[in-house]
């Protein structure tokens, strides 16, 4: 058996995300389906982050353990061409043979995510299903403050959800930070975060929470206030699923 390690790009709207679930189209059965076309008998793919249903990736990582030996470009390439046939919005951008100890999710040491919220009055067309659409201008300097009250070490509790199977709440962010740029009166503003990992919502929930911050709603004391609380309820409503992109995986 050798193992290959990809990296993965997909459009995450047709998914139930990223796991393999029964009846429910996922990104890892995409894969595991196109790798079962090319006679690799059962094969079971591993990423790096298992990403909700409707949130995308531009550099999610995974392994599999293949029975047969493969060129990596080529292994790439008939992976790619099945995905394709299938119609699967999945795309395998690199293909390594890698050391059986290599181990896309527990080898992992970073986790990147972006965030992208595009503030305009006017409907999305081009970025329809890739950004949240805020009607409301937002003030990026208060979420860059309320922002710099959840970098560190916490219990998050507040910004996980209640269906969350992660043995403890407590987690380090290592950054959070908002940014923007405007083209033609629209606003497209990028909340960024990395971590070792993450709690399930917690990106999302910070989403909501930040732009709270960028109406005026709440200040960064609030952001402070609704940490400590370590109640979900405490949490502002949680950001849509389809403005989250898994961007890079760090080892």
């Amino acid at each position: 058996m050798q193992r290959y390690r990809f990296l993965i790009e997909y459009d995450g709207a047709p998914f139930s995300g990223w796991q393999r679930q029964e009846d429910q189209p996922s990104v890892q059965g995409a894969i595991e389906t196109a790798l079962a076309k090319l006679d690799e008998p059962s094969p079971i793919v591993q990423g790096a982050g298992r990403t909700d249903a409707g949130v995308h990736a531009l550099g999610q990582i995974a392994h599999a353990d293949l029975t047969r030996p493969w060129k990596p470009f080529r292994l790439m390439e008939a992976l790619n061409a099945h995905l394709r046939q299938d119609g699967a919005p999945v795309a395998i951008l690199d293909c390594q043979a890698c050391d059986n100890e290599f181990h896309a999710r527990f080898s992992a040491i970073q986790r990147h995510y972006v965030y992208r919220i595009i503030s305009r009055r006017a409907p999305l067309t081009v970025e329809r299903g890739r950004a949240w659409n805020v009607k409301l201008p937002l003030d990026v300097d208060a979420m860059n403050e309320a922002a710099s009250r959840l970098i560190g070490e916490h219990d998050f509790t507040t910004f996980r959800s209640t269906e969350c199977q992660a043995k403890s709440p407590v987690k380090t962010l290592d950054t959070l930070n908002v940014s923007v740029r405007e083209i033609h009166g629209t606003s497209t503003i990028e909340i960024s975060t990395s971590a070792r990992s993450y709690l399930h919502n917690q990106v999302r929930s910070f989403a909501g929470a930040l732009k709270y911050a960028g109406e005026g709603k709440w200040s960064a004391d609030d952001m402070s206030a609704a940490l400590e609380a370590r109640d979900r309820t405490a949490c502002a409503p949680v950001a849509p699923a389809h403005g989250l992109y898994l961007v890079s995986v760090g080892y």
